[in-house]
């Protein structure tokens, strides 16, 4: 007898979200476009779907295809998801803040059937795929506003081709194995890994989202992350899409239009990187801002300061600290209800279908109050990293005696520390990766490091964070080399090489790196010297 596993079985209602929702709410509006003002109900949804997905058809995407897009949010991109879903093709969402080096190298990994750009990032992506190691990529779209112009001798337009045919498409058969999202995460040693998110994975971050969180049908957002991040899609999008939400999106993220759209929406729901609750906060129409349709605040991406989270509070609103990364969840914890105010500063318990547990190097569980990594296993984890087999044995490998040996409930290594207390709350009080969050980014110094050593001037180079009022950390590039270089000089370099938040911020040198054996730059030793402060060594 041959035995399925349900997750590998194909299913048509595994691509069908949209057409199911459709078929439950139909008129209930599901998306907001803040910046034209347009609503789109879940029938109307479904049908620009169908559309969508009879345009990648004729452009030949299959089952397993990626779909590469460079764009901010728009409802396109909700289109794409959709349609993905409908084809088992792979939504690969690239961020446009990426300098065209990253981009060409991210593109030759993901080799996209399908590559659709925004207009304003045509320029970046034209320069990416005229590079001497950029892919090949035959089909290319750009999608535009009215007025845009944009070369279409590469580039077709995506509202010509785009199919006026919006009735029903054949649903492809898909298993939750399945991959449908590859979401990228900073690189520790170069080019951002894609984790792979199957359609199964996604379902149960939903699940586990709405259930632990309590959402509701009638809850309504408004989205802050972009769609190239986890948290664009799995924080709140997808759990609303299942349940029949509201998700507002815009293409630029401004504090006072947040608040705007929490007064006039009545927002039920809201999740965020601390410098925009922050930002918020100190924004003029704050304190006339009507909050009080707000069920709930949660912030994310980072540590949030401790009067922020007071100043929110004096509003009368609850809010508290989650925590996820793109390769499991992302929303692993939750608060209990009422719970205690003085736990603000942990992150909760777990969710109902995560565990968690706080381990030594050896993989022994710590007792409460003992520092060690934060592991994760759930159902909602991430399949991998596409095409990285040595990152995928590193972070999802952990498989002991009550795991199974084949891995598939092996425990994902989050590289962050952590602690309990005897009331079973989790805290988050460090990194164990060599990585630090920019404005709710990830930062990974190894990667800026190589592309600051290219520079004539410099001979070793490390870069720590420093803490920066605006976006939390920022990098300080401390540097062995020519003290000629000025920051200006570094910054100008880097521009057009690395994404904008991975520039360093300032600039200090050092007549020789500190080592901890042979050849080995002590990096503990730089980040203490230079780590503290800003002023001093800014150039």
């Amino acid at each position: 007898m041959t035995v399925h596993h349900h997750s590998d079985r194909p299913y048509e209602w595994v691509g069908s979200l949209s057409a199911k929702r459709a078929a439950l709410t139909p008129d209930r509006v599901g998306l907001v476009d803040a910046d034209t003002g347009a609503e789109y109900t879940y029938a109307e949804l479904d049908r620009r779907a169908n559309r969508s997905a009879r345009l990648l058809a004729r452009f030949g995407v299959e089952k397993g295809d990626r779909v590469a897009v460079v764009s901010r949010n728009r409802p396109e991109q909700v289109d794409w998801y959709f349609a993905t879903a409908k084809l088992g093709a792979v939504l690969a969402p690239l961020s446009h803040r990426l300098a065209p080096r990253e981009l060409a190298a991210m593109l030759d990994d993901i080799e996209p059937r399908l590559l659709i750009v925004e207009t304003p990032f045509v320029a970046d992506v034209r320069d990416a795929l005229e590079r001497d190691d950029a892919p090949t990529v035959d089909s290319l779209l750009s999608l535009r506003d009215e007025g845009d112009t944009v070369e279409t001798e590469r580039f077709q337009p995506y509202d010509e081709v785009l199919p006026e045919d919006d009735s029903p498409v054949d649903v492809t058969d898909i298993a939750l194995s399945d991959p449908h999202l590859f979401l990228h995460t900073g690189g520790s040693t170069g080019l951002p890994k894609q984790v792979v998110q199957t359609h199964g994975a996604i379902a149960w971050n939903a699940f586990n989202t709405v259930l632990s969180w309590g959402l509701r049908p009638d809850d309504v957002t408004p989205m802050i992350f972009p769609f190239f991040h986890t948290g664009g899609w799995n924080v709140l999008t997808i759990a609303l899409f299942h349940l029949g939400g509201t998700v507002v999106i815009s293409r630029e993220v401004d504090p006072g239009d947040v608040l705007s759209t929490v007064e006039q929406r009545a927002a039920t729901v809201f999740v965020s990187v601390p410098a925009v609750l922050r930002f918020m906060v100190e924004h003029d129409d704050w304190e006339r801002t009507d909050l009080s349709s707000l069920r709930f605040v949660k912030s994310g991406g980072g540590p949030c300061r401790d009067a922020i989270i007071e100043a929110w509070s004096e509003r009368g609103l609850e809010i508290s600290q989650g925590y996820g990364l793109t390769e499991c969840g992302p929303n692993n914890f939750a608060m209990p209800e009422g719970f205690p105010r003085e736990k603000t500063d942990s992150i909760g318990v777990p969710g109902l279908y995560v565990d968690a547990r706080v381990v030594d190097d050896e993989g022994a569980v710590v007792p409460p109050g003992e520092v060690g990594e934060l592991e994760l296993a759930s159902p909602h984890a991430s399949d991998g990293y596409w095409r990285n087999e040595e990152a995928t044995a590193e972070t999802f490998g952990r498989v002991t005696e009550e795991t199974d040996a084949n891995g598939d409930d092996a425990w994902v290594s989050t590289g962050d520390l952590a602690r309990t207390d005897e009331e079973g709350y989790f805290y988050i009080e460090g990194r164990k990766k060599n990585m630090f969050v920019s404005g709710g980014e990830n930062v990974y110094p190894p990667e800026v490091e190589s592309v600051i050593t290219d520079h004539p001037k410099v001979d070793e180079a490390v870069v720590v964070p420093v803490p920066d009022d605006r976006w939390g950390e920022v990098g300080k590039a401390v540097v062995e080399g020519d003290e000629s270089l000025t920051l200006e000089e570094l910054r100008t370099f880097l521009d057009g090489r690395l994404a904008r938040f991975k520039i360093p911020r300032y600039l200090a040198f050092v007549d020789e790196m500190p080592t901890s054996g042979p050849s080995k730059i002590d990096r503990q030793a730089v980040e203490a010297a230079f780590g503290g402060d800003t002023g001093s060594t800014e150039r």
